[in-house]
């Protein structure tokens, strides 16, 4: 499950690219920064609920796989999910801002221009997760495929997030969980 594969083929990085006004391999670079900390995020979220069902009911009251089909269908795009995502996720603005700045270091992309990347690449990612833990195996064992992938590992969520999102997000929030 390579999120994203997902993205280039579904349109999302198109979509994101459009919404943004930049050029596609940005938009491209930009998600790759920022995909780590989002899924880290949520398995944070599922491993702090005890399971995915806290982050499974958050997606849920937002529009689960419809999330995905906003960012790309014709429709303006819900920004205030996504936002509401990442407050779930991350727990604060400031968490997203660190997120950014981070992803602008290793990307170079201007930092304002990923924070408002990131609730769009929120309800992609969520919309695909979403789609896919209703497809058998639930959302915890979707995302622990998706955070294996990525290079999580250890205990948690099917995956947890050890190795390098556990990196990530450990020097973004301070180490605290």
């Amino acid at each position: 499950m390579d999120l994203n594969a997902m993205l280039r083929s579904s349109g999302g990085i198109d979509a994101i690219a459009d919404q943004l006004g930049i050029p596609r391999d940005q938009a491209e670079r930009g998600a790759a920064a920022l995909l780590p900390a989002i899924v880290g995020g949520m398995g944070r979220k599922a491993d702090a609920d005890g399971g995915a069902g806290g982050l499974g009911a958050l997606l849920e009251s937002l529009g689960g796989g419809g999330l995905a089909a906003n960012v790309t269908g014709p429709e303006p795009t819900r920004v205030e999910d996504g936002n509401a995502i990442l407050g779930g996720i991350f727990g604060s603005k400031d968490t997203s801002r660190a997120v950014a700045a981070d992803a602008s270091q290793k990307s170079g992309i201007d930092p304002a221009l990923l924070k408002k990347m990131l609730p769009i690449l929120a309800m992609l990612v969520a919309g695909y997760l979403s789609q896919r833990g209703g497809a058998g195996g639930g959302l915890g064992g979707v995302l622990g495929q998706v955070l294996g992938q990525m290079g999580g590992s250890g205990g948690g969520l099917g995956g947890g997030l050890g190795g390098g999102l556990g990196g990530v997000l450990g020097s973004i929030l301070g180490g605290a969980r």
